[in-house]
């Protein structure tokens, strides 16, 4: 069974963050063990390969003032909203050999989520033809993989106590008929974030089949850019 190095890290920045899974991602390539990195960010919007600038629905400066920053991103799908009370969730797997499928990989992130989520007395499941986990027909969980040689780098996005007005900021995922929600609003209060990483890790290798050992960089980057932290870097990957 392969190793999965695991790591809560808080809150960091979206370039910090870039930084360190593209650090996590070469050290695979070159041998090294895979790695699930879960945190949540400050409020940023990203841009996947497919998005539109319309989808995002207030003007630069509107959004500074709400303190949001745009990043475009590398992954698939289209634009989504990162913010406190989200946990964001970058596997960085090696698929090869035997899982070398985009499509199953993408359905056994909804099953990881849809565990985790029932594991906390919210029911959730797939809608047909959209990437995602739902709660009823609301969107509680976003997905956006990017692969490189089937080494994975992106991942998902659990809204657990996430600011909801946020999501009015842009057309999520694309989606114009459809609302988002969180564990908070459907269980009618807050869950700690980190409560929810660490029931997720079990789920993650039940599904994936990995042996889950623990990081030392616990917290280490909470707060902070990995790229501006060499330690993270150092404890993480």
């Amino acid at each position: 069974m392969r190793r999965c190095i695991h790591a809560f890290l808080g809150r960091m920045d979206y370039a910090g963050a870039m930084d360190l899974q593209a650090t996590c991602a070469r050290r695979l390539k070159e041998g090294g063990e895979e790695r699930l990195l879960l945190l949540e960010h400050p409020p940023v919007i990203t841009l996947g390969r497919n998005a539109s600038r319309e989808d995002i629905l207030f003007g630069d400066e509107a959004l500074r003032a709400r303190g949001v920053s745009i990043a475009p991103a590398d992954r698939g799908g289209q634009v989504t909203y990162h913010g406190p009370g989200q946990l964001v969730g970058y596997p960085i797997l090696n698929l090869s050999p035997d899982r070398r499928d985009v499509g199953r990989y993408l359905r056994d992130l909804e099953e990881v989520l849809i565990r985790t989520l029932a594991r906390f007395g919210v029911g959730a499941s797939r809608i047909e033809g959209l990437t995602g986990v739902w709660a009823g027909d609301e969107k509680i969980a976003s997905i956006g993989v990017h692969l490189s040689r089937w080494i994975t780098t992106h991942g998902f996005a659990l809204n657990v106590n996430t600011d909801l007005a946020q999501f009015s900021l842009i057309v999520p995922c694309g989606l114009t008929t459809r609302r988002i929600t969180s564990m908070g609003r459907v269980l009618g209060q807050g869950v700690p974030l980190q409560d929810v990483a660490a029931t997720l890790v079990p789920e993650f290798a039940s599904v994936f089949g990995r042996e889950m050992v623990p990081g030392t960089g616990e917290g280490a980057a909470a707060e902070r850019g990995a790229g501006k932290d060499r330690r993270v870097l150092r404890e993480v990957c």
